[in-house]
């Protein structure tokens, strides 16, 4: 049995730590709101988030991080990204040996582009950390949390490191696979949010299946190209935290990048967007990032192009379809040159 922090009480934090629970571990899940803690503590629920799910009673809820990190021998991050170097840079304080870091947040970082394994590599001195992992895939945590069959992939470039969050998170319902390919599994995990505000829009605007598939289809193009540049493997982009994550992302209403750009899709402000939405989004900073980094790598990312201007220099959505639609004629394949196996 280990002992692990979670740190990060949302609905993916709290899915993730059912599954800990389930497999016999000692959770503590941490969060800022003492009122949420009392509910998980006292009713074991955590309704803002994951409405009517009993939590397991060996699901111990902290408001104090130092408290919910004491004797702890695993760490998991689910925090959002613009959180995250916060949460680290408080957490390092406690810490007094070195201890397996596991994070399940899906984000790039705009103006450093770092993702979420070089962030923690920065804040957490190296002498206590003894591995970075990253868990990612299709999964939301509305199913996970039902005990609903779900496959997801975890990363490090320690494969030992992959293997132990292997064998911490399988279950029957919960399958594991291990993939050594960190900086694919990270920015296939990241980029699909991108997608997937598009996809909403798709559905916003009122368009069908055809535009939808299209847009996934050129999205992960996209994902893919912009993966490749940075040295991620091509096989990694068609596996689970490739196009599984992008699939189940950009065609379910539990995904609140999907949601956000239907609302933008219908003619809602971001700020109304962001107002009726409550919670994090993390596509729409992933999208400053990726445009930020796309332009700095010199990589083609036409969604990713017109879906920031959308967000942050109010183009409406008919014109940046238009805009996509309008672009110069290409070979389909042209722009993924992938070397044969």
């Amino acid at each position: 049995m280990s002992k692990v922090a979670v740190l990060g009480s949302g609905s993916w934090g709290t899915a993730l730590s059912i599954v800990l629970a389930d497999n016999g571990h000692d959770v503590r899940l941490w969060g800022r709101s003492q009122k949420q803690a009392e509910e998980i503590n006292q009713h074991h629920y955590n309704n803002q988030y994951l409405t009517d799910v009993k939590l397991p009673s060996s699901i111990v809820a902290y408001t104090d991080l130092e408290a919910s990190l004491h004797d702890a021998d695993t760490i998991l991050l689910v925090v959002p990204t613009k959180a995250m170097r916060d949460v680290l840079g408080e957490l390092r304080n406690y810490l007094d040996r070195p201890l397996p870091f596991i994070h399940a947040s899906k984000g790039i970082e705009p103006g450093t582009h770092f993702r979420i394994s070089e962030i923690i590599e920065e804040e957490v001195p190296q002498h206590l950390r003894s591995s970075v992992a990253v868990i990612s895939g299709p999964s939301h945590a509305e199913e996970v949390a039902l005990r609903q069959p779900t496959t997801i992939t975890s990363s490090s470039l320690n494969p030992e490191a992959a293997k132990y969050v292997q064998d911490l998170f399988m279950t029957n319902h919960f399958r594991v696979y291990t993939n050594p390919d960190l900086i694919g599994v990270e920015i296939g995990g990241a980029l699909k949010n991108i997608i997937a505000i598009g996809a909403g829009m798709t559905n916003g605007l009122g368009f069908g299946d055809n535009a939808k598939a299209a847009l996934m289809t050129r999205g992960l193009a996209e994902i893919a190209r912009l993966g490749l540049k940075l040295g991620a493997s091509p096989l990694t982009f068609a596996g689970l935290s490739g196009l599984g994550d992008l699939i189940v992302t950009c065609t379910s209403v539990h995904s609140r990048n999907w949601r956000a750009g239907n609302m933008l899709g219908k003619g809602k402000s971001i700020d109304e967007v962001l107002n009726e939405m409550g919670m994090v989004v993390e596509g729409i900073r992933t999208t400053k990032a990726a445009y930020e980094l796309a332009k700095k790598e010199k990589v083609e990312m036409p969604i990713t192009n017109v879906l920031y201007d959308v967000l942050f220099h109010d183009k409406s959505t008919k014109e940046a379809v238009s805009e996509l639609m309008g672009r110069v004629k290409k070979h389909e394949v042209e722009d993924l040159k992938i070397d044969p196996l």
